[in-house]
Parts: structure tokens; sequence; C-alpha cells
């Protein structure tokens, strides 16, 4: 059963001095990719003209890859902004053994991971948030939806988050570590009446740069 507290004493997530340390790693991880991922496309082709049509077998899906990932970066790098508006709104809440799961609920396709957090506004509903997926959701998609019965799934017994679950926030493992960005898409239920926010969450959340219902 999912138990909540504050972890940390700040009003807002980014009064505390660790979760600024997890948010520069972040931040330098999508800044560096930026720059590697592009320049690793550029010289696999180089190579590839430079030493032949043998070199093809091996470069050409090194080059696909690296302008896979070039594209993806200004995603991370976007994904790493807003995360630090949401920061620097709401405080960190800890969940201890959070319901989640894989599909099964409303609006989730067969493979996607979701967690469910307690509504802000009706603490006897919940709200589940799916895990959209790219390269830097893989180490939470491993792990959540499994239980914590094992090992690798005890590393999510403890989350925090940082947000509203009906419009986006933040997850953590305890530290703050691996800060993960989470949101709702606007064909959810969380864009329908389903779940009516209080003006003061109407506010909270255009302060962490949201789009939310007029």
């Amino acid at each position: 059963m999912d138990t909540v507290h504050h972890p940390t004493s700040s009003a807002e997530a980014w009064e505390h001095s660790a979760t600024q340390s997890a948010w520069k790693k972040l931040f330098t991880s999508a800044v560096a990719g930026q720059v590697l991922w592009p320049a690793v496309c550029v010289g696999a082709f180089v190579l590839m003209i430079l030493a032949g049509r043998w070199s093809m077998w091996v470069m050409l899906p090194v080059a696909v890859y690296a302008l896979y990932r070039s594209f993806l970066q200004r995603q991370y790098l976007v994904a790493a902004a807003q995360t630090r508006r949401l920061l620097k709104v709401y405080p960190w809440r800890s969940h201890k053994t959070p319901a989640s799961g894989i599909g099964q609920i409303p609006g989730a396709k067969l493979g996607d991971v979701w967690l469910a957090f307690p509504n802000p506004d009706q603490s006897d509903d919940v709200v589940h948030v799916i895990l959209h997926g790219h390269a830097r959701s893989a180490w939470w998609r491993r792990r959540l939806g499994r239980g914590y019965g094992s090992e690798q799934t005890a590393q999510v017994a403890e989350i925090w988050f940082a947000g509203d679950p009906r419009f986006a926030g933040v997850i953590a493992v305890p530290g703050p570590k691996r800060l993960f960005l989470l949101y709702q898409l606007a064909d959810s239920h969380a864009s329908t009446d389903e779940w009516v926010a209080s003006p003061e969450a109407l506010e909270l959340a255009r302060r962490a740069g949201v789009r939310v219902p007029s």
C-alpha cells in the first residue's frame, strides 16, 4: 500500500541542494549528448567514405543510431527545462510501494508501464500516469510494474514525486537520483472532466509551465 510523507523540509523540491545537483547531472548529460551524438554520426559517415564499402557493414548501423539519438537530444533538453520548472514549484513527496503496473488501464497500450499517485484534491482517488517511453525511461521500465520482491524492483520500492499527477511531475529514487519527467498526454483522462482540479492546483500547474484548462 502506498504511504506518503515529505522526505525533505523544503517547501519546493528545488530548495533541496541534492535536487539541484541531480538536475545539473541531468542537464549536463543532455547537453553532452547534443554534442556527442552528432559528432559520432558525422564521424561514422566520414569513416565510411575514407575506408570504403567494406566499412558500411559496421559503421552504417552506428551512423543511423547516432542520427536517431541526435534527433532525441532536443527532447531531452526540453524535458530538463520542464523538470526544473516543476521542481521550483512543487515539494518532494515520498511514496513507499506505490501502485504500478503494465498495461490494463484505460489509455495504456500493451507494454506501457504506469504509476498511480493520490489525487491531490481527493486523497481517496488515484491518478494513473504512463511512463512515455524513450531511451532514458528504460531504467524505470525494467523495475516498475513487477512488484517489489526482487533486488532490482526493490530499488523503486520508494519513489519521490514532485508535481501533480493530473498534469505533470518528476519522479526520482531517494536522494534524489535518476530524475525522470512524467506527463499526461493531451488526450488522456487528465484532460477531461473526470478529474476536477481546484483553482489552487491549476495555478500551481501554470506556474510550473504546464498547459492546463482555462
